[in-house]
């Protein structure tokens, strides 16, 4: 009996050893490495997510080429955030779920991100934010399989006064026409909140917030024709941008006030003679094809002639912003697999490694940091299009770092805005980058 107990004893014993050695070499090097990628590849929104999926495309396929991550070659599942609210929910769950997708990139919708990630904290999905702008959802709880790989609305928004700031500092009113969602009610609060705390004699004459893929804005117009503000904001993007810039020029309103719009660069291409000269304008972050500060690299030139082979035209900021949560996994997992011995890490493994990892992309280098936000600097710059060109291109480019512009780990945005000092409009260490270089 004794030694039956004692067989018993050492064989348990031999199982834990191996149990604990298996778990200490990692988790079995897969076959391919499944990531889910959530775009819009319908609605209106699509004029912006449909570059960032070709963007994904050209990147994986070269990536692959390349060897992969050690020989494991990175499989895309597209999502569609077109789908809405439930549907878009029930298909995130059902990638993850079903196709056994170990990595999740989503998404572009503020109001999506606030959804997904506690849904990919209860699966233990590691989930990339790769666009989405709403600083609230790192904020407001601390996630251990959630990351945003490039700006929030926080260091958009306070770079973006800063400019206006810097170049037009002699305004008296302000309106504002944004997005009824998330993103666009937020990203109003901030600016509003730091141009307050910045020049606080400005009077806001006019908020309104017309539906997600409103095609008239008419009204609003109107309303702002009445009002006659010296600064028109708007932080809408894609096809409600588009719109909103077409109408207020036919309709003379960009002749007769300074617009300020942080995420045009996107629509530069598309809207072309329809947008003025003279509009400052953003691109969430610091990549921009034209930026004349890697008019020589190769990697930004290589990229950027194969989006414009393939698709005829150059890329937008949202290109630049998947190809960020691409590099900064596959980044992630190499840095894994070496502090792991050389064996394929597990989910946990690679989320420690992306939560300390830097990285760069088509862009200046980004830092990840402890809240898993990422840390990147800001460029804007006023249009003016080129003789003979055939859209507005951006001069007279500022970069501003990011470390002067995001919350500090562990305050709110809103209220950290408001201990901002006025001496930050003049720091020295914003950057004049110059005009853009369109390549031939």
């Amino acid at each position: 009996m004794k030694q039956a107990l004692s067989r018993f004893s050492t064989a348990c014993l031999l199982a834990l050893v191996a149990t604990t050695a298996a778990f200490a070499q990692g988790t079995a090097k897969p076959a391919e490495l499944k990531v889910g990628i959530t775009t819009f590849t319908s609605g209106a929104a699509s004029v912006f997510g449909v570059p960032a999926k070709t963007a994904a495309e050209i990147w994986i396929d070269d990536f692959n080429a390349a060897g992969g991550i050690g020989g494991v070659k990175l499989v895309p599942v597209f999502v569609d955030e077109g789908l809405g609210g439930d549907k878009f929910l029930s298909e995130y769950r059902r990638v993850v779920q079903d196709q056994n997708v170990t990595v999740m990139l989503a998404s572009i919708s503020s109001g999506n991100c606030n959804v997904v990630a506690p849904v990919a904290e209860d699966l233990k999905v590691m989930n990339i934010m790769w666009d989405c702008g709403t600083e609230k959802v790192l904020e407001e709880k601390r996630y251990k399989y959630v990351f945003r790989t490039t700006s929030n609305a926080t260091t958009e928004m306070v770079a973006a006064v800063l400019h206006l700031l810097r170049t037009k500092p002699d305004f008296k009113t302000i309106a504002v026409v944004n997005q009824d969602y998330a993103w666009g009610r937020d990203s109003w609060e901030l600016f509003r909140n730091t141009l307050m705390t910045l020049k606080p004699d400005t009077k806001v004459v006019g908020e309104f917030f017309p539906k997600f893929g409103a095609p008239d804005f008419s009204t609003e117009i109107t309303r702002l024709q009445a009002l006659k503000p010296d600064v028109v904001l708007s932080t809408a993007w894609g096809g409600d941008l588009d719109t909103f810039v077409r109408q207020a020029g036919q309709r003379g309103l960009m002749k007769n006030a300074q617009f300020v719009l942080p995420l045009a660069e996107s629509s530069l291409e598309r809207l072309g003679k329809d947008m003025p000269d003279g509009v400052i304008v953003g691109m969430r972050g610091d990549a921009y094809f034209a930026d004349p500060e890697f008019k020589d690299d190769a990697k930004v030139k290589a990229f950027t002639q194969k989006f414009k082979a393939k698709t005829g035209n150059y890329p937008i900021y949202p290109v630049s912003h998947v190809t960020q949560g691409l590099q900064a996994l596959t980044d992630a997992y190499a840095a894994a697999i070496k502090a792991n011995g050389g064996q394929w890490p597990s989910t946990e493994q690679a989320a420690d490694a992306l939560r300390t990892l830097e990285f760069r992309s088509l862009s200046r280098p980004i830092r990840m940091r402890a809240d898993g936000q990422a840390l990147q600097g800001q460029l804007l710059g006023v249009t003016r299009t080129p003789a003979g060109g055939a859209f507005a291109a951006i001069d007279q480019l500022t970069y501003i770092p990011a470390d002067l512009v995001t919350t500090p780990v562990g305050q709110k945005s809103p209220e950290w805005v408001k201990t901002l000092k006025p001496e930050l409009i003049k720091s020295d260490r914003i950057k004049n980058v110059g005009a853009a270089v369109v390549p031939k």
